[in-house]
């Protein structure tokens, strides 16, 4: 990262961004997550510490552990899924896109990895342009 953010500024940032994020260690713990109050996907804080095992849906468990286990071994960086889900205050499903992605280290070792959500229904909707300030 070019430049250098104080704490205040760093987690404004963390609860601003239009994702919501979770990231773990290289032992698959869980250390930290953003947008606690408004998550698509819920968790209390005692997961903090947790391993990752013990928070996802048996059905999508072995999914998850392969994703981790390829970035573990390098033979893969991100992964890029999309469900629909329903969600509170919608009407209709909405779709909502996962990411995973390998953190490494200046070196290339995975140190962990990100997991990041994002309701992508409205993104869909988009067409033409709308320009700045406009």
């Amino acid at each position: 990262m070019i430049g250098d953010l104080d704490d205040e500024v760093l987690e404004a940032l963390l609860e601003t961004i239009p994702i919501e994020f979770s990231v773990l260690n290289a032992n698959d713990e869980v250390l930290a997550w953003n947008k606690n109050k408004t998550r698509i996907f819920k968790r209390p804080e005692t997961v903090v510490g947790r391993n990752v095992k013990k928070c996802h849906p048996e059905k999508s468990l072995d999914k998850v552990e392969t994703i981790i286990s390829e970035m573990k071994e390098g033979k893969r960086d991100k992964a890029r899924f999309w469900i629909d889900l329903e969600l509170p205050d919608y009407e209709e499903k909405q779709k909502v896109m996962i990411e995973y992605y390998a953190l490494r280290d200046k070196s290339g070792k995975y140190i962990g990895c990100l997991e990041a959500s994002q309701n992508i229904s409205d993104l869909q909707k988009l067409t033409g342009q709308q320009r700045l300030l406009d």
